[in-house]
């Protein structure tokens, strides 16, 4: 099997340029078989990080013109020689020109195969090759500046920072036990115990921004709850930016969860407009009653809305009461401010943080509302430009590290023997080592860039 893969980089859609990525031993010698470039005879002629317009040829003649450009290994994304010819963005051509790349002796590309050879080729550490795709699935300015500051090794440098630190103690322990005939310095271990404790709290850093890397890429469960006719479906308008949901003056027009994400500026909110919560006896509403108390409990975010033209009932203050007894981050809309006012506000106050007044008329309702929400989940406050753990498969090894570094700790705290101290740490150097990338199975390298498109 040819050793040189292939594959359209480029969305296989209409459009003005589509691009076909070659990479491997033979990338310039079979991109020469179908690509006459204008500037010279032969595509081999040209040095690396240079460009040539030319044509793209097969046995009947000229199919297409285009750019090819030459990376020249190991100054490349994937450490080898590469090849990116740029075609006409039509459907047809661009896989003709990728079907006569494969005939010419390039094989198909897997997912991911072209950024996982670059981690084979140790241009990107695991953790770096991770963020690309989180990049690429960016659905926001946050997530976009996070994603980024992860490729920029901001995850590594700290891990990387981490581990050497550890292989140091471990290195300094092994030849202080081993050899004590030789002038090592003595263990102070009032300085290793430190040293532990500091890696751990670092550790446990890292772990916090497991849920906030997540609500970056993936955006927060917000349940938009309230009572009947209170505004909530016209709310979810409102932030969707048109009707998912039915806005009538009947109350219980909404049975069910209706569920919608939207980009608020920095935030990306998985919005449920639930059920109003009220006592019923119809069956099929106290159904959609209850879904709503259950979103309530399991949301990241509320958006607890209450009706400024009429007084607080026991359905209000029973949402009141479940919001607080969640305890998760919570915005009070007071909605239908254009109307006469009989809700007592001093019981909201005394309840809600955080407090925004909407009305439907008013074109700047939802600006201060999408600057309410920023607020309350403080956005503002995030740092962007820190390492976060990304994914599932790096909070387990971190969560690995954090285990072995905090049996270290309590070894230290019981008098144990360095011993015991010595396969504690070894343990958090092993985890840190797979988190990286640089001891793992080829199995979980597989996992991790199976998740890519191909041509990436």
């Amino acid at each position: 099997m040819s050793n040189t893969i292939a594959a359209i980089a480029t969305p296989l859609a209409l459009g003005g340029v589509s691009m076909i990525r070659i990479s491997g031993d033979e990338a310039i010698k079979i991109a020469d078989r179908i690509f006459h470039p204008s500037r010279c005879d032969s595509l081999q002629e040209l040095e690396g990080y240079s460009a040539s317009y030319g044509v793209v040829f097969d046995e009947q003649g000229a199919i297409d013109d285009g750019m090819a450009l030459i990376y020249r290994a190991p100054k490349s994304y994937t450490g080898e020689d590469v090849v990116e010819i740029s075609c006409h963005g039509g459907i047809y051509i661009t896989k003709r020109v990728l079907r006569l790349v494969i005939e010419k002796g390039a094989r198909l590309a897997g997912p991911g195969e072209f950024s996982k050879r670059a981690f084979l080729n140790g241009k990107l550490s695991l953790t770096q090759a991770e963020s690309i795709m989180d990049l690429i699935n960016s659905k926001s300015e946050q997530a976009m500046r996070s994603s980024r500051a992860q490729m920029d090794g901001a995850l590594y440098q700290k891990i990387e920072a981490m581990k050497t630190t550890l292989l140091n103690t471990a290195g300094h322990l092994a030849a202080w036990v081993d050899y004590p005939e030789e002038e090592i310095e003595e263990i102070r271990e009032e300085t290793l115990l430190k040293t532990l404790q500091d890696c751990e709290k670092q550790m446990n850093h890292l772990l916090d921004t497991f849920d906030t890397g997540k609500m970056l890429r993936e955006g927060i469960e917000t349940a938009i709850v309230g009572k009947t006719n209170v505004g909530k479906s016209t709310l979810m308008n409102l932030l969707s930016g048109c009707e998912k949901s039915i806005v009538t003056d009947i109350a219980g027009t909404t049975r069910d969860v209706i569920e919608e994400t939207v980009n608020l500026g920095n935030v990306i909110l998985r919005l449920a407009d639930t059920a109003g919560i009220r006592e019923t006896d119809d069956f099929v509403e106290q159904k959609g009653v209850e879904l709503s108390l259950k979103r309530i409990r399991n949301a990241g975010f509320v958006l607890a809305v209450f009706d400024y033209s009429e007084e607080l009932n026991e359905d209000d203050r029973k949402i009141i009461q479940e919001v607080i007894a969640c305890n998760t981050p919570t915005l009070a809309v007071v909605n239908k401010t254009d109307l006469t006012q009989k809700i007592n506000l001093s019981y909201i106050n005394d309840n809600f943080k955080q407090i925004v007044y909407t009305d439907q008329k008013d074109p700047f309702s939802l600006q201060r509302l999408i600057d309410a929400i920023e607020t309350v989940l403080e956005f503002h406050q995030i740092d962007l430009s820190d390492g976060m753990i990304a994914n599932e498969r790096q909070r387990s090894c971190a969560l690995r590290t954090q285990q072995a570094l905090k049996e270290a700790v309590q070894a230290m705290e019981f008098g144990m023997t360095l011993d015991a101290v010595t396969v504690s740490i070894d343990q958090a150097i092993e985890a840190l080592l797979e988190l990286t990338g640089e001891r793992v199975t080829e199995k979980v390298v597989d996992q991790v860039f199976h998740n890519f498109c191909v041509g990436k």
